[in-house]
């Protein structure tokens, strides 16, 4: 595992397109070790024959069935709408 530097939090500032003060870098960088820390920690717990957890609980969540309904009246639905093209909704052009 590579070191982490604030040269590293300037790399994952920029990509993540955010700025930091220098005393942020210095406690993003303490919270990071500590989080990276408890990851390698994790990594060294045996697991052997233990089942995946899927769920938090003992009851499943039950998922709804995929059909089709009318939620909305389209003329309604139009009138709504900030700009209305006879069916269909306009929105502004993606640059």
């Amino acid at each position: 595992m590579s070191k982490l530097s604030t040269e590293k939090i300037d790399e994952l500032a920029t990509l993540a397109r955010l700025g930091f003060g220098n005393e942020e870098k210095k406690n993003i960088l303490k919270d990071l070790e500590q989080i990276l820390n408890f990851c390698q920690k994790l990594t060294k717990v045996d697991t052997e024959g233990l089942d995946p957890l899927i769920y938090l609980n003992e009851n499943e969540h039950p998922i709804r069935k995929d059909t089709a309904e009318i939620s909305l009246d389209k003329s309604k639905m139009l009138k709504n709408a900030p700009m209305a093209d006879s069916d269909y909704v306009k929105v502004p052009k993606v640059k």
